[in-house]
């Protein structure tokens, strides 16, 4: 059985993390923005990495497929082949790509571009959940 309780955990903290960050257009305090972005991207890259693991969990425990590599994009690939993403694939690897370049950007550019698309990952990844977990979004 597939517990899904991280992912739950990791997707509502990004979710609020995310929230308080689009709700900072009025602060000064350029710390504050600097450390909310950089919590968010944390909590990013700790959901994507949830998520992925979960699916390929899914994949070879729901879907019954019994090699299932054990990487993001070969896992998105068959997701995509069995009809659980809710968005095109490219989405998803889009999604994947921004995950690795923040973790290898010490300029800012790379999680200036991950902060651009969380609001759609959140989204994606919620109607995810639900096709995986059965569960609705609370």
């Amino acid at each position: 059985m597939i517990d899904y309780e991280k992912l739950k955990k990791a997707l509502k903290r990004l979710q609020e993390q995310n929230k308080h960050r689009s709700s900072l257009f009025n602060v000064q305090e350029t710390y504050l923005i600097e450390a909310v972005k950089e919590s968010t991207i944390q909590r990013f890259e700790t959901c994507w990495d949830c998520l992925w693991k979960v699916l390929r969990r899914y994949l070879m425990e729901e879907i019954g497929l019994s090699e299932v590599a054990n990487g993001p994009k070969p896992v998105l690939r068959l997701a995509n082949e069995n009809y659980l993403l809710p968005s095109p694939i490219e989405v998803w690897l889009k999604y994947g790509n921004a995950r690795i370049n923040t973790s290898h950007d010490y300029s800012g550019e790379k999680a200036d571009e991950a902060l651009e698309i969380i609001d759609n990952f959140v989204s994606d990844a919620i109607t995810l959940y639900q096709t995986l977990s059965g569960e609705t979004w609370e």
